[in-house]
């Protein structure tokens, strides 16, 4: 495993009660796996938000990061980490970086993670809280998500925290074989967490949780950018 960065956010006090009841939420909600627990208690969620906000950083639910998006709730994103569970010796793509906390999470548990975001401050300001947490495996791209990165292609992880109307031939085709990806399909207002599993030149597709509502992943290859 390449990173030896965050230690858990017991530098600042004030938020080891709450971040710990946050875990205890996400246990409470099916999520049992201890290391993936154990992951969440080292990363400070607050550290990726904006001081305003860090009286919510550690509820169990979305919080906005400007320019239209939120940061995922902490409970969704335990089940990413539980429906794919990369491994250290993995590349992960990252669809939507965000507040670059998913990111951070991501990793400490694979080998290198991929991240592309549309939006440029949210990309800037996730590279400045990624390198403050000494996470050094991680390399960002400000583009459209829905393209991928095919330099670093393939990846035997995928995670999409946007949602798009079908899989991304892109992203299908940047897959490993075999590999596994998570990604919200559905419409603008509900969607299904779909797992697709590439194996032998397969692909199979089934809901990990049905009637979500994630942001739309706006590209070439999912929803159109309003206005192009």
């Amino acid at each position: 495993m390449g990173p030896q960065g965050v230690t858990g956010g017991g530098e600042d006090s004030r938020f080891v009660g709450s971040r710990r009841r946050m875990i205890e939420e996400i246990r409470r909600k099916g999520i049992t796996d201890l290391e993936i627990l154990q992951f969440f208690d080292r990363v400070p969620r607050h550290e990726f938000l904006s001081e305003g906000a860090w009286n919510r950083a550690y509820e169990d639910g979305p919080v906005p990061i400007g320019y239209g998006q939120t940061a995922s709730q902490p409970s969704l994103q335990a089940l990413y980490l539980s429906a794919l569970k990369p491994r250290s010796d993995e590349s992960v793509l990252e669809i939507g970086t965000g507040s670059g906390y998913l990111t951070a999470l991501l990793a400490l548990m694979a080998d290198r993670v991929y991240s592309v975001e549309r939006i440029r401050e949210l990309s800037q300001r996730a590279r400045q809280t990624l390198d403050t947490q000494g996470l050094r495996n991680v390399a960002l791209l400000v583009g459209d998500g829905s393209i991928g990165w095919r330099k670093y292609a393939p990846f035997p992880v995928v995670v999409v925290s946007a949602a798009s109307p079908s899989v991304p031939p892109a992203l299908l085709d940047q897959l490993a074989d075999p590999g596994r990806m998570l990604i919200p399909i559905g419409s603008r207002d509900r969607q299904d967490l779909m797992l697709v599993e590439k194996e032998a030149g397969v692909t199979r597709e089934r809901p990990v949780q049905e009637a979500c509502s994630f942001v739309p992943l706006l590209g070439r290859f999912a929803w159109e950018v309003e206005g192009s």
